[in-house]
């Protein structure tokens, strides 16, 4: 098991722009081609793993299925926070064949119970390295809500970038490197928000 760190940066679309130059100036290569991220986030009933990501509770979980661009190999993924750090399970999931079977998918966990599907979140994301820090860049986010009649596609007008580095790195490092402030941005939490004014 593998803990890190994750630094996450809320961004407009011409900060993002700014910054990436920024980074390309100074060292950043590409580390390989963008993809289109989709996942499917499972919650309770009574969305317990959201409230859980909003009140900083640790340990917690989120749990998603995920695939990317248009391919149809879906993955499940188990990401735990803790006072430890961030580390992340995935595993392949092959008896699910197509979207449209997520929407009656269950899973049952030893820590919640019974989890649905609940949101799906789809972004664009691409990929770089720079000075040993590991960099990705998501805009173009997009929210539907699974438990909703509505078909209605909600669009996030911010982008985020994300710093992944190992546990022991420094903070200061990160810093010195990128200048702009950290900030919390859970796609999930933001994708409810959405969706689901009342929240």
């Amino acid at each position: 098991m593998s803990f890190r760190k994750e630094k996450k940066f809320r961004l407009s679309t011409s900060d993002m722009l700014k910054l990436k130059n920024e980074l390309f100036k100074t060292g950043m290569t590409t580390l390989h081609k963008p993809r289109k991220v989709n996942s499917c986030y499972f919650d309770t009933q009574h969305l317990t793993l959201y409230h859980e990501s909003e009140e900083g509770v640790l340990p917690r979980k989120k749990i998603r299925i995920r695939w990317y661009n248009n391919d149809k190999k879906f993955s499940k993924e188990t990401k735990i926070s803790s006072i430890e750090g961030r580390y992340k399970f995935s595993k392949k999931s092959s008896f699910i064949t197509s979207i449209k079977e997520l929407k009656n998918l269950k899973f049952f966990d030893n820590s919640y119970g019974t989890l649905h599907p609940r949101l799906i979140v789809k972004y664009d994301r691409s990929y770089y390295l720079f000075n040993n820090l590991r960099i990705t860049f998501d805009r173009n986010i997009s929210y539907n809500d699974l438990k909703s009649n509505s078909t209605l596609t909600y669009h996030d007008n911010e982008c985020v970038m994300e710093v992944k580095v190992p546990i022991e790195c420094n903070d200061d490092y990160i810093e010195k490197i990128i200048k702009y402030p950290t900030t919390r941005f859970s796609k999930y939490s933001r994708g409810l928000l959405f969706c689901n004014k009342s929240l």
